[in-house]
């Protein structure tokens, strides 16, 4: 791949601004200095009175693919991602057909390793009914378990207290609930040590809980131009 060499850019990163020069070499960044960067590069980009930020990740998008392709694409989605600056994503599972199953799961992935141009992982979904399946889920690979405990699409309500029960006390999970009752009478008290947690209680109650090693998997169009 090129390298590319970003000049004097406003680099926004962990709460900090400063002035630098970003050497991209492989699609790696190789160096950052306060200090001119004398290297030839195949592209510079002149980055003065702009802001550098890293790349971000989205942990809840719906892309629609497959099922409802009319009203988005993996390819059209992540393209518009990555346009706007988000070059990880974690998709949610509520299409069409429901993603209840491994196999349905793997044909995603399979998608997006054709057609993403952003880096991917995706939610497997659960239902009342299918616990098993769910817990066939390679936690490295995939982002998270979304538990819809409100109404929702197809047949991924859960609604049955047992199953919720089973649920949080094994996996990373992503949860939604239009009432705060039962979705703080199942969080309380089920978080594992080594998982982090962010709650937003509201009339939709959302708690993410990420894996700690899941990866996302790369894209393998990355160096596709977005035009």
């Amino acid at each position: 791949m090129k390298t590319i060499l970003i000049k004097q850019a406003c680099l926004v990163n962990e709460g900090k601004q400063h002035y630098a020069d970003v050497l991209v070499n492989d699609g790696h960044i190789e160096q950052i200095s306060a200090t001119p960067i004398n290297r030839k590069a195949d592209i510079e980009l002149n980055g003065e009175g702009l802001h550098l930020f890293p790349g971000a990740i989205d942990d809840q998008v719906h892309f629609r693919e497959p099922g409802l392709t009319q009203k988005g694409e993996i390819y059209t989605e992540a393209k518009a991602a990555v346009a706007g600056g988000i070059t990880s994503y974690m998709e949610m599972p509520n299409t069409v057909p429901n993603t209840l199953t491994q196999e349905l799961l793997e044909d995603k992935y399979r998608i997006a390793s054709q057609r993403s141009l952003a880096n991917y992982s995706f939610y497997m979904g659960a239902s009342n009914d299918n616990y098993d399946e769910v817990m066939r889920t390679n936690s490295e690979l995939v982002c998270g378990i979304k538990i819809f405990m409100g109404s929702s699409t197809g047949n991924m309500l859960v609604d049955n207290q047992a199953t919720l029960e089973r649920l949080f006390s094994n996996l990373p999970v992503c949860a939604t609930s239009f009432g705060r009752t039962m979705a703080r009478s199942i969080l309380s008290g089920r978080q594992p040590q080594d998982q982090r947690t962010t709650n937003s209680v509201g009339r939709g109650c959302t708690s993410t809980i990420a894996s700690p090693s899941m990866r996302f998997i790369k894209a393998a169009n990355a160096a596709t131009p977005i035009s």
